[in-house]
């Protein structure tokens, strides 16, 4: 942490441990990110997701921090790497991989595909394609929220590649002298691409050290860390729905392969990839349970239902059709087909 007289940090040092139950919850949520994200790998290397797909392998605890402070009204936005934030908000597994799988079961019956999931029964409000796009959209959604006083936040997930956009400026601008709800946080996972962020930015933390020049308090964690996570989520969402503004919250994590399906990551060092690999969030969180006194067989429990269930849900998408072309024209336009304008 960066700022230790700050609101957020101090709500961090004041928090206490979670209950068992809710860290239960939050392994639980990683591992559904884990191997639900492992066989989506499995399906692309089948051909059965077509075009390429991003995964989050490597940095759940961000995901699942944030799903399980969230409330259920609030309002999520993603990047194309957004298949974990999407899940954690309660989409169904089966929506999900029959998105990737182009199938009629799809979240939006196949048409979306893998980086552009959304769901506004479930606050997710897109996933985006174009870096950066969804920073001021998210800062309207919570313009909206205040406007209605409706106590509702927006939390903005974003690379560090990012931050060098005009948007991240703007958006954080508008936020902070809007005093908006929002919480933006910074996916740090150390490379934009292919290209190491600390060879294009002139200062070392790309979100955190940036944040004074907003009037924003300097948030830097270790995203690996999901007890930390969660403490940070509830110190930053706490401070939007009671009015005292926007946060910008860098974690630093490391995404386990390549930027997409298609980057076999060889540009790293080893070593590099082997001490992050060390840090893996899933597995070192079950052995802090485990020390802890939480018993392996509850652990193993929840590792056999969540396997079971990505099993069925690739079972499912595997089953179901591709989408009718009947269906090609809709949820184009606001009266919901393109009839109008012919």
């Amino acid at each position: 942490m960066n700022d230790s007289n700050g609101q957020i940090a101090a709500a961090i040092a004041q928090a206490t441990t979670p209950d068992t139950e809710t860290r239960l919850e939050l392994y639980r949520s990683m591992q559904a990110c884990r191997m639900m994200e492992q066989r989506a790998y499995d399906l692309f290397m089948q051909n059965l997701i077509k075009g390429t797909s991003h995964l989050a392998l490597g940095q759940e605890a961000v995901a699942a921090g944030f799903g399980a402070a969230m409330r259920k009204d609030d309002y999520s936005f993603c990047t194309y790497r957004g298949h974990n934030h999407t899940l954690v908000r309660g989409v169904s597994m089966t929506g999900i991989l029959g998105e990737l799988m182009g199938r009629e079961c799809g979240l939006l019956s196949g048409k979306g595909g893998s980086m552009h999931l959304m769901s506004m029964e479930h606050g997710v409000l897109g996933s985006y394609a174009i870096i950066g796009a969804h920073m001021p959209i998210a800062a309207g959604a919570a313009w909206s929220a205040q406007y209605r006083k409706s106590g509702q936040v927006a939390v903005c997930f974003f690379g560090d590649g990012t931050t060098n956009i005009g948007a991240f400026h703007e958006s954080l601008n508008f936020a902070a002298i809007w005093s908006l709800p929002v919480v933006y946080v910074c996916e740090n996972n150390l490379y934009m691409e292919y290209t190491p962020i600390s060879q294009v930015t002139a200062v070392e933390n790309p979100a955190a050290d940036r944040a004074s020049a907003h009037g924003l308090e300097p948030v830097l964690i270790d995203g690996n860390d999901v007890d930390l996570v969660f403490a940070t989520a509830n110190a930053a969402l706490d401070k939007a729905r009671s009015g005292d503004g926007p946060s910008l919250i860098e974690v630093q994590t490391y995404r386990h392969g390549g930027h997409s399906r298609a980057d076999p990551g060889k540009y790293r060092p080893d070593e590099e990839v082997a001490a992050w690999m060390k840090r893996d969030p899933v597995v070192t969180y079950r052995q802090r349970l485990l020390d802890a006194g939480i018993d392996a067989a509850s652990l193993d429990t929840i590792d056999a239902e969540v396997a079971a269930r990505v099993d069925k849900a690739e079972e499912t998408a595997r089953n179901s059709a591709p989408p009718s072309l009947d269906i090609a024209e809709t949820d184009l336009w606001a009266d919901g087909s393109s009839s109008w304008r012919n």
